[in-house]
């Protein structure tokens, strides 16, 4: 059974960080890219980053772009994102993503073939 699970969610005031982890088993998504998007209360979910099979290739929203980092450890099969200067408006649940091997990385939702179940972000002021 294939499960992306994440970690490392909390709350954190604004100015601070988190580092999120998505921990996959039941195959290797080392061959597949891997992104990051988050849901807002009332919002629909939009794209964070993403990060090509190697880690050679990284693309993120514009509104994180600067204070986030994507990155991989392929041996650990494990996808992390660095969050740094939060605000309140990152507020939200974050979730990691998987397309099947060999393909290019992408911000559409409706690429990625596997999903986590989430963790909450929660940003106060």
């Amino acid at each position: 059974q294939v499960q992306l699970v994440e970690s490392g969610g909390g709350m954190v005031q604004a100015g601070g960080s988190l580092r999120l982890s998505c921990a996959a088993s039941g195959r290797t998504f080392n061959n597949s890219p891997m992104g990051w998007f988050r849901q807002a209360p009332g919002k629909e979910r939009e794209f964070v980053a993403a990060i090509s099979w190697s880690g050679g290739s990284t693309n993120y929203a514009d509104s994180v772009k600067g204070r986030f980092t994507i990155s991989r450890d392929n041996g650990k099969n494990t996808l992390y994102l660095q969050m740094n200067s939060l605000k309140p408006e990152d507020t939200a649940i974050y979730y990691c993503a998987a397309r099947r091997s060999f393909y290019g990385i992408t911000p559409r939702a409706s690429d990625y073939d596997y999903w986590g179940q989430g963790t909450q972000v929660t940003v106060s002021s």
